[in-house]
């Protein structure tokens, strides 16, 4: 039966990994056609100026989890777990009544095997003996689990599925990976369907096909069975098992999409769903621009057809292929949303259940001639859709141009829910932007991103921050003079870095100071004080 008690909304947060904001029918794209998504915002409000905290997969999901900043809350970068002693804004949920449930990508545990690339100069590893503990700034805990998003696990120790009480997640169904190449609860899933994953996943097993993208093949695994259509079937499942309960509590249900990140691998009809030749390239694709020395060093990095997470520059015929490959995967991705908003109605529960829709971080897609990611902080890159639909609020306004973030979710999730937030969390509920969207709001927010080994020409592991206010974008980089500085209103395609000129001095300065005072803002308020002195 739905749940009766109406006064405490459920929620449905929607989220896929590597999602520009521009690359929905709500936001603009004039060619990718997303009406279950657009359904969403049409109920509710779109925030056009919404920004990650940081460019990454861990370090902004574990900020979207506890509203703390990378720099806070520890996972400075991709390959550090989020403590297992970290709260939650989901943990305040289930301690506060709610059920609460992952299908899909977690990611705030390592999910590869591979080590890291460079260790830190000055780094004493230290793995055995009894300096074991000390290799580092805090021992660790005994008895602390960081393996458990590590897929290839599951694959042979059974003790990592069900997988429960997963930073405040009592439900859930994991996967891992990118494209075809689910691992974790999704390819027990479908070893279960009688398949043998290692004879249809991969481009060993791919179908013939004429694309020359980097990262491109078309899967063998059918539709019904690829990670977008887990997710989309996990969700169902634990819906309609939900409304069976007699006397169920609220609940808060992530669906996560491994998708549209590459490897670009829609599967049957969504493969071709969009011709390379109608995708329009942006408009800095083959533009003159002043591109700082690390951009001017990635075009002319030597890319391989390999797995690859760094930007690399792309041929025309390149970047069409995956941006129509990716619009492909978006188009499974929005019949997947769809079909969880049917049953959300026949089951009864869309009237009091909030939905949300963002991603993890963006893509550039041809964004100054360049593919993927990497440590840049163009807007392509580091702003993502998010949608919030709330059925007790008839007219939202259409958009909000205010400048939120991915630090601000949790704040706003539990504001709705009626629930305080614990000491330290440094986002801010965004729901008088809901009822107001002019409202006061902060001067800008920032970005921080570090990389834990040396990339685009730096010898040692890069480190950059971000500022972006409603009009400026500065960023800067540890260990260099050169930096970043555009005029969003006059060059939206950042074209123009304004760094060095003479008449941006007074600019310059005026955002350098704004870094100050938000750092300052920033500085971990937890815990609080025991006693006086």
């Amino acid at each position: 039966m739905p749940n009766s008690n109406t006064d405490r909304p459920n929620f449905v947060l929607f989220i896929t990994d590597q999602h520009r904001a521009d690359y929905l029918g709500c936001y603009g794209h004039t060619v990718l056609n997303t009406p279950h998504i657009d359904r969403i915002a049409r109920n509710g409000i779109r925030f056009d100026r919404f920004y990650v905290s940081s460019p990454q997969c861990m370090p902004n999901r574990a900020t979207m989890m506890t509203g703390r900043m990378p720099s806070v809350h520890g996972v400075r970068t991709s390959g550090i777990p989020l403590p297992l002693r970290a709260n939650t804004f989901v943990d305040l949920m289930w301690a506060d009544g709610y059920q609460t449930a992952l299908v899909g990508k977690c990611h705030l545990q390592n999910i590869h095997d591979w080590p890291p690339e460079i260790l830190p100069s000055g780094f004493i590893e230290r793995r055995d003996g009894p300096l074991a503990e000390f290799g580092e700034a805090l021992k660790p805990v005994p008895g602390e689990d960081y393996e458990r998003e590590r897929g290839s696990l599951w694959r042979y120790h059974s003790v990592y599925r069900p997988l429960k009480n997963h930073y405040g997640f009592e439900h859930v169904d994991l996967i891992t990976q990118h494209g075809d190449l689910g691992e974790a609860g999704y390819y027990t899933w479908l070893r279960s369907k009688g398949c043998s994953p290692e004879r249809l996943r991969g481009p060993e097993n791919a179908l013939p096909h004429d694309y020359v993208c980097p990262e491109a093949w078309r899967t063998a695994v059918p539709e019904e069975l690829y990670p977008t259509s887990f997710v989309e079937r996990k969700s169902v499942e634990y819906l309609e098992n939900y409304v069976r309960q007699w006397d169920p509590k609220p609940f808060f249900l992530q669906v996560s999409f491994p998708d549209p990140h590459h490897p670009f691998t829609p599967p049957g009809r969504y493969w071709g769903m969009h011709d390379p030749r109608d995708m329009p390239l942006p408009p800095s694709f083959d533009m003159e621009d002043d591109a700082p020395p690390h951009l001017q060093w990635s075009r002319n990095y030597t890319r391989t057809q390999g797995n690859s997470y760094h930007a690399y520059p792309a041929t025309r015929r390149e970047a069409q292929e995956a941006i129509a490959l990716t619009c492909d995967m978006i188009a499974m991705i929005d019949d997947a949303v769809g079909s969880v908003l049917d049953v959300l109605e026949r089951l009864g529960l869309s009237d009091n259940t909030i939905l949300m829709f963002t991603s993890d971080h963006a893509d550039l897609l041809g964004d100054h001639g360049m593919m993927l990611k990497g440590p840049f902080h163009f807007q392509g890159l580091i702003r993502v859709p998010f949608i919030w639909s709330d059925p007790r609020v008839r007219h939202a306004p259409e958009s909000c141009d205010r400048v939120c973030g991915t630090i601000d979710m949790g704040p706003t999730i539990l504001d709705r829910a009626g629930i305080d937030p614990f000491n330290g969390m440094q986002g801010r509920s965004m729901l008088p932007l809901v009822s107001n969207p002019n409202g006061e709001w902060r001067h800008g927010i920032l970005i921080e991103e570090e990389q834990h080994h040396g990339v685009l020409g730096f010898d040692e592991p890069l480190r950059l921050n971000s500022f972006v206010t409603e009009r400026h974008r500065m960023t800067i980089y540890h260990g260099v003079e050169w930096g970043e500085l555009y005029d969003l209103e006059e060059d939206p395609h950042e074209c123009t870095n304004l760094w060095d000129s003479h008449n941006a001095r007074e600019l310059r300065r005026e955002m350098m100071e704004a870094v100050a005072y938000e750092r300052m803002a920033l500085v971990d308020r937890s815990p609080f004080p025991t006693r006086l002195a």
